[in-house]
């Protein structure tokens, strides 16, 4: 009824905002140390995964969804989106080139989506018009929240801008809400990437050529002009840069990047992954590893008093998830710096099995495939 009547209902639009400490330890007196929770009734969150479908197989057929855009889409992740911007800079580096990297920081972007342009966004850039349109309309508009705090509750609050946090769809249609992004840096000649509002821009250049900085920087001017445009905030402070390929080049670059008021670093930390100016990630696997031994000692004091299959959960939480996230990116690494990947792998197989320290470790590997 409600798809045929193109109104989403009006008692699935009140969301319960439960406030969560970010981390254990601050001060619960000071508001900025709280995250806010969102939750939706869960027959509207039903009711969105069936539009979510459609709406996902439509732009799949009409090409709707910006190639470089990986988040939220089927086959597409944080690591997709790595590999592609880190082979990119190594195909440049193989040709003597400099890349730098721009990593864009956004404000609370889902939060300020104004719903007038994205209607226009799914109307004039997608192509949903009748029901459909008046359906997403009716979804967008007149929400509400309040604040739950143990058996206190406050007042209810209207919400007129934003897509709903903790929904199906929000996230979706904040990709939509991005499209004229990249049109606007193709136009630049400007390389990119998106997952979901985390925006890369980046660009090669040969020794003595700064051509592509100027459009850099000329790009970073009308992105911060759009953004402005479209109710969206650029964190300038946040924004990071950095610059790849052959040092001395490199040295170059970046004092060039100086003079444009563009402060480089030596290594990022990108979509959860840290980048280093060599392409290395020696910081990123030395990181991996102090993680993964951390709570690998503390799963071990416990051992012998849960269950291998508990044990095996709690490994693969804390400390498999470590070694699987974006380790395509490793690929070609040299075996050294692998090798201290592999050392938390055994380490949590012996612990797993309970096996000595000099027993061969080889089998056991085999026998956890």
């Amino acid at each position: 009824m409600s798809l045929q009547s193109g109104i989403f209902p009006e008692a699935l639009k009140t969301a319960v905002i439960k406030p969560l400490l970010k981390k254990s330890g601050l001060d619960p007196t000071v508001l900025n140390n709280y995250r806010p929770i969102s939750n939706l009734p869960f027959l509207g969150k039903v009711l969105e995964k069936v539009v979510y479908q459609k709406l996902t197989d439509f732009l799949l057929l009409n090409n709707s969804f910006d190639v470089f855009q990986s988040g939220f889409r089927p086959h597409h992740s944080t690591e997709t989106a790595l590999i592609k911007v880190t082979n990119d800079i190594r195909l440049n580096t193989d040709d003597g080139k400099v890349s730098v990297l721009i990593l864009l920081d956004l404000s609370a972007a889902f939060d300020t989506v104004d719903h007038g342009i994205l209607l226009h966004r799914l109307q004039d850039w997608v192509g949903i018009s009748g029901s459909a349109l008046s359906w997403l309309k009716s979804y967008l508009e007149d929400r509400k929240y309040f604040v739950e705090i143990g058996s206190c509750v406050s007042d209810y609050m209207g919400l007129n801008c934003g897509v709903p946090q903790g929904s199906i769809l929000g996230p979706l249609l904040f990709n939509l809400y991005m499209l004229p992004l990249g049109q606007l840096i193709r136009s630049n000649n400007i390389s990119y990437h998106n997952y979901a509002d985390d925006t890369q821009i980046y660009v090669s250049l040969t020794t003595g050529e700064y051509g592509p900085v100027d459009s850099l920087n000329h790009c970073l001017q009308q992105i911060s002009a759009w953004m402005q445009n479209n109710f969206l905030q650029l964190n300038s402070d946040k924004t990071e840069v950095i610059v790849f390929g052959p040092q001395k080049q490199r040295e170059i670059v970046s004092s060039y990047l100086h003079s444009l008021s563009l402060k480089p670093s030596n290594q990022v930390r990108n979509l959860g992954v840290i980048m280093d100016s060599d392409l290395n990630f020696n910081s990123h696997i030395k990181s991996v590893t102090s993680a993964a031994f951390y709570h690998l000692k503390n799963i071990a004091k416990i051992k012998n008093i849960i269950s291998k299959r508990d044990l095996e959960i709690l490994i693969h939480a804390f400390v498999s998830s470590r070694l699987d996230y974006c380790n395509g990116l490793l690929t070609g690494l040299s075996k050294r710096a692998v090798k201290q990947l592999q050392y938390i792998q055994n380490a949590a197989a012996r612990v797993l099995t309970k096996t000595r320290k000099y027993d061969h470790i080889s089998p056991v590997l085999r026998s956890l495939h």
